[in-house]
């Protein structure tokens, strides 16, 4: 296996930079796993296409807005994880102004970088740590070429997002409504979205790619609906 073998061709005004109006007049694609045969949907014809005895489980976690940029605007940070409110890891840009001991300022708040990890990653200590819901900007896609506005803070996350934590939307989600979940039997667990996500695979055997972990919690409640569901 190598990860030539999985390129294909993409023309770039294929890909979205922007959601539709109707979260659910997306396009879907449908391959009959028995026979192959393709066929095209839009995705409110969901619903349709299940069995009656399905059971559809679903993220519920929701994007923070984790990416900032100090006050001079010549660092840029992404934070990946926080092991209490005073400590985050995060990706950094460019790296050589982030070196162990050095500092940076985002509002009021001022850290330290007090730790490099084997990745790349600064482990920042904060006096106070920076308001993301006043500082942070959402960390879209590369692919997408464009800066978040603030429509992006709704359209960027599932209807049914709760648990905070994610650093990217998980996408398949985000084509649901309200109304249509109604129609489906349901139920979530909570996967935080990493960094990993945006880390291309560089290696010539994809089994041979550092992948990243992601914290997740799995319910008694959903767990039990899970083992239900496959009797």
């Amino acid at each position: 296996m190598r990860t030539t073998d999985f390129h294909y061709e993409l023309p770039p005004e294929l890909i979205a930079s922007r959601p539709l109006v109707d979260r659910e007049s997306s396009r879907m694609m449908l391959v009959n796993r028995a026979t192959r045969e393709i066929s095209h949907h839009r995705f409110s014809d969901f619903p349709d296409l299940l069995p009656p005895d399905h059971l559809l489980v679903l993220n519920d976690t929701k994007v923070i807005p984790a990416r900032l940029f100090s006050n001079d605007g010549k660092v840029e940070l992404v934070r990946t994880d926080a092991p209490d409110p005073n400590h985050w890891w995060c990706l950094v840009r460019p790296g050589k102004k982030m070196r162990d001991g050095r500092s940076i300022e985002i509002g009021k708040s001022i850290g330290n970088v007090i730790q490099t990890n084997h990745k790349g990653e600064r482990l920042i200590k904060w006096d106070t740590p920076p308001d993301l819901e006043v500082h942070g900007h959402l960390a879209l896609p590369h692919y997408m070429e464009r800066e978040p506005d603030k429509s992006d803070r709704d359209r960027y996350q599932t209807v049914y997002a709760k648990e905070e934590g994610a650093i990217a939307a998980p996408t398949a989600g985000l084509h649901f409504t309200p109304e249509l979940l109604s129609k489906l039997d349901h139920t979530f667990l909570t996967l935080h979205v990493g960094v990993g996500t945006f880390r291309p695979v560089k290696t010539d055997d994809p089994r041979e790619h550092d992948m990243h972990s992601e914290r997740y919690v799995l319910s008694q409640e959903a767990a039990g609906k899970i083992q239900t569901a496959k009797k």
